[in-house]
C-alpha cells in the first residue's frame, strides 16, 4: 500500500511539474509589462500592482512547495528534487530584478496599496536575497518603519539575518539555528541581551520571550543567553 501511495504521489507532482512550468513561463509574461512601466518612472494602479506581487509570489513559492513535496517522497538527493530547486533559484533571480525595479523607481509602497500581504511578499523577496542586497534596502526600510509604514518584524528579520550571516550577534533576536552537537535549535546568540528588549520596543516589537513563544515554541532563558553571547564573543568564530 505504502508503494502504491508514494508511486500516486509521484504521478500527482509529475502533472504538477508540467502544470506548473506553464504557470512559470505565463507569469514570466505577466511581469514584463509592469516592470516596462517601472522603468519609465510611471506609477502602477493598486490592482495591477498586487498583481504583480501576487505573480511573485507564486513564481517565488510553487517550485518550493514542489520541491518539498517530492523531497518528502524521494529524498534531497532526487533528480526532480534538484530541478525544482535550480527552478526556484532561477525564479528568485527574476523576482529580486522585479522587487528592486519596483523599489528603486516607485520606492516602498504604502501600505493601503498593497496591505500587509504585499508589504511581506517584498520582503520575503529580500529576505532570500544576498545579504550585498538586503544591506542596500535596509535604510529603505529603517525609514518605512519610522514613518509608519511598515511593520518593525520586517525590518528586525531583516537586519538579523544580515547580522547572522556575517557571524555577528544579532540585534532583534528572530533568528534561530539548529546546534547539532545538542540535537536542538536555540537563538542565534545576541548583542547585550539583557537590553534586547529595550531595541525591540524601540522600533515596535513586543517582548522576545514572547516572540520566541509564539513563533518557535521555544523559551527565552536569559541567563542561559547571557551566558551563551558571552562564549561568542570569547570564541570569536561564527559557528556557535
Amino acid at each position: 500500500m505504502a508503494a502504491f501511495v508514494a508511486s500516486a504521489q509521484t504521478q500527482y507532482l509529475m502533472s504538477a511539474t508540467q502544470m506548473s512550468l506553464r504557470l512559470v513561463l505565463l507569469a514570466t509574461l505577466i511581469l514584463l509589462v509592469p516592470l516596462q512601466v517601472f522603468a519609465q518612472g510611471d506609477n502602477v494602479d493598486r490592482q495591477d500592482l498586487m498583481g504583480l506581487l501576487e505573480t511573485v509570489f507564486e513564481l517565488e513559492q510553487l517550485p518550493i512547495r514542489m520541491r518539498d513535496s517530492l523531497m518528502a517522497i524521494h529524498g534531497v538527493d532526487h533528480e526532480q528534487v534538484k530541478t525544482y530547486q535550480r527552478l526556484y533559484e532561477e525564479n528568485h533571480a527574476e523576482n529580486e530584478k522585479t522587487i528592486r525595479t519596483l523599489l528603486d523607481s516607485q520606492g516602498w509602497p504604502n501600505r493601503s496599496e498593497v496591505g500587509e500581504r504585499g508589504h511581506w511578499i517584498i520582503a520575503n523577496v529580500l529576505q532570500h536575497s544576498s545579504n550585498e542586497v538586503r544591506i542596500m534596502y535596509l535604510p529603505m526600510m529603517r525609514e518605512e518603519v519610522e514613518e509608519g509604514n511598515l511593520n518593525p518584524r520586517f525590518l528586525a528579520r531583516a537586519e538579523d539575518r544580515i547580522a547572522t550571516e556575517r557571524g555577528d550577534l544579532q540585534v532583534y533576536g528572530g533568528q534561530m539555528k539548529y546546534y547539532p552537537e545538542t540535537q536542538t535549535f536555540n537563538v542565534w546568540p545576541v548583542l547585550d541581551p539583557e537590553n534586547i528588549d529595550v531595541r525591540r520596543a524601540a522600533i515596535g516589537l513586543g517582548p522576545i520571550a514572547d516572540h520566541l513563544r509564539e513563533r518557535f515554541d521555544f523559551e527565552w532563558d536569559l541567563k542561559e543567553q547571557i551566558r551563551r553571547t558571552r562564549e561568542f564573543e570569547q570564541s570569536g568564530k561564527n559557528e556557535r
